[in-house]
């Protein structure tokens, strides 16, 4: 066994091991439960995109806890987080930061904006035009934002958070196939059944307020070193020749769809096979099954899919092809 390291004495602190961090990342999801509830699978997609490197777009209805699950992630994590209200007249310096007169030193400074934080909460993204929705490629594809010619790198960390309420089309703004593509994984926060209804409003009623996740018991069990070390195991994760063929196949069955105008691109294949990797490693392996592949490709892939009019008009649903594509293509033994 080797002897411990003091710090101090020459040698860096060694980081999390990897079991260790995948302990700490799998108890986030007991202490989101504290305050968040019927959103385990939410709690899932953000830990995986998390590991990866990536950022989620999460769509529900108005009240589906969406900003207090973001919020309370990043009290696990302990990690900061900002929230942004993306409204019709936000400005990309509203989001990136912008320069502007230091009255002390008489010259122009930069003032940095709410992306410079670990999770950003980009809620109702699809209410702000175009110009503004851009200013996150930047951000999102390369973990930094470019302001008067200097590009500044972005805490890490860093995660883009997205969120649209699908029932609410008027004043919106479709993301860009682009943007959209920027995306990891999509996750729909449903309406809790029944029974998580009942614990909802049995917490309320006791006195939790969704503004103090502190009140509830949410304390830190892992953080910015634990996301390190898992990114760092995921990369290491074995993936077989045959899963990757597997993950081939799905994509090119989308593409071969009568049904869709646009399948699956190669960025998204590969955001696929990251993503069932991160799941991998998350369950205890150290290899990709076909069942952890399909485990993730809805969230994966579903909302890089483009529906012809055609199969519109038949009330075709993107979820019902991608099933379709999936179950077409033979599972690797």
């Amino acid at each position: 066994m080797n002897s411990p390291t003091h710090p101090g004495a020459g040698t860096p602190a060694a980081g999390p091991s990897s079991g260790d961090a995948r302990e700490r990342l799998t108890a986030v999801r007991a202490e989101v439960g504290k305050a968040v509830v019927g959103q385990d699978a939410a709690v899932s997609g953000l830990l995986v995109a998390l590991l990866c490197g990536g950022h989620v777009l999460m769509e529900g209805v108005p009240g589906t806890a969406k900003t207090l699950l973001v919020r309370t992630l990043a009290g696990a994590l302990a990690v900061d987080t900002r929230r942004v209200q993306f409204t019709p007249d936000l400005m990309p310096g509203d989001i990136t930061g912008s320069m502007v007169i230091d009255n002390q030193q008489g010259e122009l400074a930069f003032r940095e904006g709410p992306v410079f934080t670990n999770l950003l909460l980009a809620d109702e993204i699809n209410r702000t035009p175009p110009k503004t929705q851009s200013a996150l490629l930047e951000a999102m594809e390369e973990g930094q934002v470019s302001v008067d010619g200097v590009s500044r790198r972005l805490p890490a960390p860093f995660l883009v958070a997205a969120t649209q309420n699908p029932v609410e089309y008027e004043g919106t703004y479709p993301l860009p196939e682009a943007q959209l593509d920027r995306f990891l994984l999509k996750v729909v926060l449903p309406i809790p059944d029944r029974p998580a209804e009942l614990e909802i409003l049995r917490r309320h009623a006791e006195g939790f307020d969704p503004r103090d996740v502190a009140a509830a018991g949410v304390t830190a069990v892992a953080g910015p070193a634990d996301i390190v070390a898992g990114q760092a195991a995921v990369r290491t994760v074995q993936v077989s020749p045959e899963v990757t063929g597997y993950v081939v196949d799905i994509a090119r069955a989308t593409r071969e769809s009568p049904s869709l105008s646009l399948g699956v691109s190669p960025r998204g294949a590969t955001a696929l096979l990251r993503a069932a990797r991160a799941w991998a490693w998350l369950t205890g392996r150290d290899f990709v099954t076909p069942d952890d592949v399909k485990a993730l490709a809805h969230a994966t892939l579903v909302h890089r899919l483009g529906l012809r009019p055609e199969a519109e008009l038949e009330g075709v649903d993107v979820a019902q092809v991608l099933a379709s594509a999936l179950g077409s293509v033979p599972v690797p033994r």
